[in-house]
């Protein structure tokens, strides 16, 4: 397993999600890979924990998952306040292994212009392929990015839906590694559904997505919805895994930038000011460390 010396102190001293709670077993442990090392994350007798070894790391219980840390984090995990809110509706979606880099993964997540021809029918279709303007803000402590005055034509926004709506959406990146969607289309209009992507980064050009999804309805079809969030992560996935390089360029002169990609750019430029290495490739040329 790789060496953790060589890992940068964003990625190594930041908060990781390792397991859903969901998918732990009652009375065993599972192993996972989190920044090159293995780990087992479960129960040992009557201790909810996570492993190295037989070094127990630190933990923290938060959104149904279990996260922990390898270096020695400078500040709580961050808060997705809906998730305290009794009356919501809280649906681990599961996880998905996807050969690229979690900020790769997460720059997706962020894309609203490749929903007309990635997820056609869906989340977009032709000719409403415009992405309006919307405002990117960078916060400094915490540090996070905002995007938002996001809107988009959608055919079908959410698994219940049968007509098409322009969807209202807000980008929020608290992580290097995560995001977190707030979007129109429950009943009450002045709340909104929430989709949070957490990524595991297992190593420089593999991520564990793990998706969660936090309603303000009630669900009266699981499995539709599990299956309409799949169908889209499915369709992410192999142009996900087609791109080059695996790992996020920083430098945005690296790939053609347009104005739908003000997120992007601002994503970019936010983990290399940071000073992430991890998972990204630093100018047109050089190597990630």
């Amino acid at each position: 397993m790789g060496n953790l010396a060589s890992i940068d102190p964003v990625a190594l001293d930041e908060w990781h999600v390792v397991a859903s709670l969901d998918e732990l077993p009652a009375q065993a442990t599972i192993s996972t890979i989190l920044l090159g090392q293995a780990i087992q994350v479960g129960r040992r007798g009557d201790v909810l924990g996570v492993w190295r070894g037989d070094e127990m790391l630190p933990l923290i219980e938060r959104f149904g998952y279990l996260w922990t840390t390898l270096g020695n984090p400078p500040r709580d995990l961050f808060e997705i306040v809906e998730f305290n809110e009794p009356d919501r509706n809280v649906i681990v979606q599961g996880v998905t292994r996807v050969a690229v880099s979690a900020p790769r993964a997460v720059e997706n997540f962020l894309d609203m212009g490749h929903f007309p021809f990635v997820h056609t029918g869906i989340l977009g279709e032709e000719p409403h392929t415009e992405v309006k303007p919307y405002k990117v803000t960078v916060y400094p402590e915490p540090p996070e990015i905002l995007v938002t005055e996001c809107e988009f034509y959608q055919p079908q926004a959410n698994a219940g839906s049968d007509s098409g709506v322009d969807t209202e959406y807000i980008y929020r990146i608290p992580h290097p590694f995560c995001a977190v969607l707030y979007k129109t289309g429950s009943t009450d209009a002045k709340r909104r559904d929430v989709i949070a992507l957490f990524g595991q980064p297992v190593s420089e050009e593999c991520v564990l997505v793990h998706i969660v999804i936090c309603l303000v309805d009630d669900v009266t079809n699981l499995a539709a919805m599990r299956s309409f969030h799949q169908t889209i992560l499915g369709q992410d996935k192999p142009i996900l895994e087609n791109q080059v390089p695996k790992r996020l360029p920083l430098d945005t002169r690296a790939e053609v930038p347009i104005r739908a990609d003000a997120a992007s750019a601002a994503y970019r430029r936010w983990l290399r000011d940071r000073g992430l290495r991890y998972g990204v490739i630093l100018g047109n040329t050089s190597r990630a460390a």
